[in-house]
């Protein structure tokens, strides 16, 4: 099992990703484990770069999962995991709500 990169403070979900995650039958300890193990999910090659560096340097981590069923016509919807600098933080929310 990987092991935790940094802390995350206290958690909380957004109203909008907590009824996605709930709608979909997520749990938010997978995206939670991903995000603080490394694995960023679906962000570019360059800010999984800089989410390596954030983990050394000290500063904000963001993570991005698409989420639901792939449904001809539909776009998946995406989470995101973000934890604070200070690390005294970490949310799940859905983009629109940054």
């Amino acid at each position: 099992m990987p092991r935790a990169l940094f802390p995350l403070g206290q958690i909380a979900a957004t109203p909008g990703a907590h009824f996605l995650m709930e709608d979909l039958d997520l749990s938010w300890i997978t995206f939670i484990a991903r995000h603080q193990t490394g694995d960023w999910g679906d962000v570019c090659d360059d800010d999984k770069r800089e989410n390596s560096l954030s983990v050394l340097n000290g500063t904000r981590i963001l993570s991005a999962y698409e989420v639901g069923p792939v449904e001809e016509g539909k776009k998946r919807r995406r989470l995101w995991v973000l934890t604070e600098a200070d690390r005294s933080f970490t949310t799940i929310l859905l983009p629109e709500e940054y």
